[in-house]
């Protein structure tokens, strides 16, 4: 352990890997090890700018990143990604594979890519992303990119992850405002109509002026006001710097009013909710019998021959 955390402080690669495969492993042994490490390392971690990167399917949040990313390693910055794939159902790994998407800075030795399965999180995150945001931070990396998988139906945890939550839009998908859900909108940081290039741009225009004047009517976060928005074209690089201006300048007026600080406390209460609930259920899974009773009931809903709450209630009234 201690080599292993030496290794990471040093910003060793493949030590970097190990660790957070540690974090991100669900056995009981593997755990304890993981509350070794981090309590190792926390008091190194925490000074990355750490941005989320959400929105629609097919919006282009890959393509960014690879955009973005190699801009900053450019620019001097150390870069970790972190790509939260869907989870396949038969082997439980990542199955989009958005680091192939990231050509340009995969290659690069200033970034570190780390694709992980969602196991079934919703949110677009894993419930151990804050412990891989922290290792990263921890190995010196300076800017942590978080990709979500998508838009999930738990949007705090997307936010409660990161410092600035960038939303992914497109234009031409009818109305722009369904394109991305509105709890989402609520939370964003900054909204970046993405693809605004060629023929397309005009229309990415148009949506980014359709956003600006819907916004004022949803919710704030509360911490500035309604967020910016922006028009940017991965494929071609235009408005990616001015988007990352704006991200640092968002950071800064967290910084500067103390609401930075308020954000992470609430983040760090945020997860320890979603890890109460998760070991909660494989408490309850884990106890003698459940798994052969819950088995008997699935199959009973499966016959319709009692309903879902029924048989929930049967599960929980025996524990």
């Amino acid at each position: 352990m201690d080599d292993l955390i030496a290794a990471v402080l040093a910003g060793d690669r493949t030590a970097i890997g190990r660790a957070i495969t540690l974090v991100e492993s669900t056995r009981p042994d593997d755990r304890r090890l993981a509350q070794e490490l981090l309590s190792q390392l926390l008091p190194h971690a925490g000074g990355a700018n750490r941005v989320g990167i959400s929105g629609v399917p097919g919006a282009g949040k890959s393509t960014l990143i690879d955009a973005l990313g190699t801009r900053l390693t450019g620019a001097g910055h150390r870069v970790g990604v972190l790509a939260v794939d869907p989870s396949s159902m038969v082997t439980g790994g990542s199955i989009l594979g958005d680091k192939s998407r990231m050509a340009t800075l995969s290659a690069d030795e200033k970034a570190f890519i780390r694709p992980s399965p969602s196991a079934g999180m919703l949110g677009g995150v894993t419930s151990t992303t804050p412990h891989a945001i922290a290792v990263l931070e921890a190995a010196g990396y300076d800017v942590v990119l978080v990709e979500t998988m998508g838009v999930g139906q738990s949007e705090a945890a997307v936010h409660a992850s990161v410092d600035c939550l960038c939303v992914l839009a497109l234009a031409g998908a009818g109305d722009e405002l369904q394109a991305v859900k509105r709890g989402l909108l609520e939370l964003a940081d900054v909204v970046v109509v993405n693809k605004a290039d060629g023929d397309n741009e005009r229309a990415a225009r148009l949506a980014a002026a359709e956003f600006r004047r819907a916004l004022p009517l949803l919710a704030p976060t509360g911490e500035g006001g309604p967020p910016e928005v922006m028009t940017v074209s991965a494929a071609t690089g235009a408005g990616v710097d001015e988007l990352w201006d704006c991200i640092v300048e968002h950071r800064r007026a967290l910084d500067t009013s103390g609401a930075l600080a308020q954000r992470r406390a609430r983040g760090r209460l945020a997860w320890m909710r979603v890890l109460l609930e998760r070991r909660l259920v494989e408490q309850f899974e884990a106890q003698p019998g459940t798994a052969e009773r819950r088995s008997e009931l699935e199959h009973a809903v499966e016959q319709g021959q009692i309903t879902p709450e029924a048989a929930v209630e049967q599960l929980l009234s025996q524990s």
